[in-house]
């Protein structure tokens, strides 16, 4: 899928398709490069003709925290110090890492055996319409 005339490569472009429930990185064409967050320039080949991709959205936790004081948003949900969640790196089947939501696991009780549990992506809706968002989270598979 090359549609990066239509979209730069922006966060809200990224943004965009992650409202509409897609996954998507940039990749160099030159040297096979994957980036996610995606870029508009090849960090290791300096080529400018990056196109989307999207990636199947499974991979392995690779580390974590719970969060017991989040940003503003995460409060408005309810999260606090009696009810944490968790964030964390997930290393994608296609080799690049990403921050999300980690859904599925106990935030009181933390465990390290957590690592390398099997996720997959899903987006967590927020707002309607022309306000309509995601947020990228991995559950449990």
């Amino acid at each position: 899928m090359s549609d990066n005339t239509i979209r730069p490569f922006t966060a809200a472009s990224f943004n965009r398709y992650l409202a509409e429930h897609k996954l998507m990185a940039s990749r160099c064409p030159a040297c096979d490069a994957v980036y996610l967050p995606p870029r508009a320039i090849c960090p290791r080949c300096h080529g400018e003709a990056l196109e989307w991709i999207e990636l199947a959205g499974r991979g392995r936790l690779a580390a974590f925290t719970s969060v017991l004081v989040g940003p503003s948003a995460m409060i408005t949900e309810g999260y606090d110090r009696n009810n944490p969640y968790v964030a964390g790196i997930v290393e994608l089947d296609e080799g690049v890492k990403i921050s999300a939501r980690i859904l599925g696991v106990d935030a009181r009780r933390p465990d390290v055996a957590w690592i390398g549990t099997p996720l997959t992506v899903t987006y967590l809706d927020r707002g309607e319409g022309d306000t309509k968002s995601a947020v990228l989270a991995f559950s449990a598979d």
